[in-house]
């Protein structure tokens, strides 16, 4: 389950910001992945309720946003969601398509703290 890697991670994101930035308790944790990122949802809310236990995390919300998949097709010059990848354009059917969103990885957006 990779997704107990990426909360470790992003829980040693939280303690440098920490350190950095001197707060103390995070009340919530907000992260953005894409759709088509291979990241469970669920299994990384179990890592984060796991993993943030014995952290300035512990009891913190975990906010999650997924990216939809986006795709900019060359026939026709949309740009649309679709379900996976590969994939046609959804407006003209062309196989001419890029894909423009909901691949990334995991990433930190936001941190609502109580200050020291």
């Amino acid at each position: 389950m990779h997704e107990m890697s990426l909360v470790s991670s992003v829980l040693d994101i939280v303690e440098d910001y920490a350190s950095r930035h001197r707060f103390g308790r995070v009340d919530t944790v907000r992260l953005s992945f894409g759709a088509l990122s291979g990241i469970d949802p669920a299994a990384l809310r179990f890592a984060f309720e796991v993993l943030s236990g014995e952290t300035r995390c512990r009891g913190a919300a975990l906010e999650l946003k997924v990216v939809p998949a986006r795709v900019y097709c060359l026939a026709c010059g949309g740009e649309n969601e679709v379900e996976g990848f590969p994939a046609d354009c959804p407006h003209c059917g062309s196989a001419q398509v890029t894909p423009t969103g909901g691949f990334d990885g995991l990433r930190l957006e936001e941190l609502d703290v109580d200050n020291e």
